[in-house]
């Protein structure tokens, strides 16, 4: 046998080995694919996760698929697979990423531990998942990444990213690198793939399953992604210019940008309507805390007033009634006492009895003085008539006067308190001699 025939039944051998090993790897992806699927339906998402890991994770550096090329150290086990199971694999890995996401914080950190929930979350909300799929399932070529794993991807990042700049720019790349594509022959195995993939990439619509996808692609970007980043010019632009849509598609596509359009505008309108309703509402509600507060404030004062004014009229009422009760008392000791001094012990008479009324010799005293005054008037008046005039006007003001019962009566009271204190005088002194 020659060189050439041993050459070539060596390189035989090691493609057919090569062939039975991938066959048999892609057999157990398979096997692994409806393990992790049947943990799913049951809610099992942990154990699904551990399932399906081993899978879409790079393989050891020892592993003998790893020994034979170099140039797929981060290829995972799935990339090798055929292109149904391969998509199998990934939609079921961001349906499963998907549904572990929205388990929440809480329920996610029951379930996988709050770290390992973190960095899954991270995976869609951050955009990595992108990078992650490409390079450990397409060995880092964004060009050949099957059609539906894109879509899932995009509807990942769709429904969690905040915002879909980076969801923009790998549909951007993506699209692109269908229209121009460039395949590095060395990153796959079979030079009989490769070239089926560089064929039905080509124009991305050689088959009608092939345009169903470029559709949905075309519908995520310009009719979901661009709108959410306000780009509505260059969505309709793109549609326009679309070489995969007919006129009939075209149509539709723009009159579901118009409608989107026309519907962000109106929610828009009536987000502005609903936040002046609850500025108007907070504002009522603060005015009527403030209404409320001050008729507290304006009550409270009130009702100190009120305290202040009734504190000092009960302390008035307690010091009346008690001088009230001492009053009493004390005049009727003052008016006994000044009686006992008024009269000698012997003759003692009681306080309520009136004093005597005063004797006659008092006002023939008085008229005495009276006539004594008019005679020695009489002598003035023979030496001076002016004193006579006086006289006279005397007499008549004393008369005009004495005639006025008020007058009378306070010239009685006068006469009388006069006596009452002469008599008051003999009697301390008859108690004195007395004693």
């Amino acid at each position: 046998m020659s060189y050439e025939d041993s050459l070539s039944s060596q390189y035989l051998t090691s493609s057919i080995s090569s062939l039975s090993s991938a066959r048999a790897q892609s057999s157990q992806i398979a096997r692994t694919y409806r393990q992790a699927a049947q943990l799913f339906l049951t809610r099992r998402l942990y154990e699904a996760l551990s399932t399906i890991d081993p899978i879409i994770s790079p393989e050891a550096p020892d592993s003998p698929l790893q020994q034979h090329d170099q140039s797929t150290s981060n290829a995972a086990p799935v990339a090798f697979a055929s292109k149904t199971t391969r998509v199998k694999v990934w939609s079921f890995y961001l349906t499963l990423l998907n549904a572990i996401i929205e388990l929440g914080p809480e329920e996610g950190k029951l379930v996988f531990g709050s770290t390992k929930w973190r960095e899954l979350a991270a995976y869609a909300r951050q955009g990595t998942i992108w990078d992650l799929v490409v390079n450990q399932g397409y060995q880092g070529n964004e060009g050949v990444v099957d059609g539906e794993v894109v879509v899932n991807l995009a509807t990942l990042l769709l429904a969690h990213m905040p915002s879909q700049k980076l969801n923009q720019q790998r549909l951007e790349s993506y699209l692109s690198a269908l229209s121009n594509p460039t395949f590095d022959i060395a990153a796959h195995i079979e030079g009989s793939r490769q070239s089926a993939r560089n064929s039905a990439h080509s124009n991305g619509t050689s088959t009608p399953r092939d345009l169903n996808i470029r559709l949905k692609l075309l519908e995520l970007y310009t009719l979901h992604v661009l709108p959410q980043n306000d780009e509505w010019d260059y969505a309709r632009d793109f549609i326009g210019m679309s070489e995969v849509l007919d006129d009939e598609r075209r149509d539709a596509f723009l009159q579901a940008l118009h409608t989107l359009k026309e519907e962000k505008a109106l929610d828009a309108i009536r987000e502005k309507e609903l936040q002046r309703r609850q500025d108007e509402e907070m504002q009522q509600r603060r005015m009527e805390e403030e209404r409320r507060q001050r008729e507290a404030a304006k009550a409270e004062q009130e009702k100190r007033r009120r305290e202040t004014e009734e504190r000092p009229r009960t302390a008035g009422s307690g010091s009346g009634s008690g001088s009230q009760n001492r009053t009493p008392s004390t005049s009727s000791n003052h008016r006994a006492g000044q009686a006992n001094r008024n009269l000698p012990a012997s003759k003692a008479k009681p306080a309520q009895k009136k004093p005597a009324p005063p004797s006659p010799r008092v006002y023939r005293s008085f008229f005495a003085s009276m006539q004594a005054a008019i005679l020695n008037a009489r002598k003035s008046v023979m030496q001076n008539p002016i004193v006579l005039l006086r006289f006279v006007l005397f007499l008549l003001a004393f008369t005009l006067a004495f005639g006025r019962r008020d007058v009378r009566d306070r010239i009685r009271r006068s006469f009388q308190s006069g006596l009452n204190k002469v008599k008051s005088t003999v009697g301390m002194g008859v108690k004195v001699s007395y004693i």
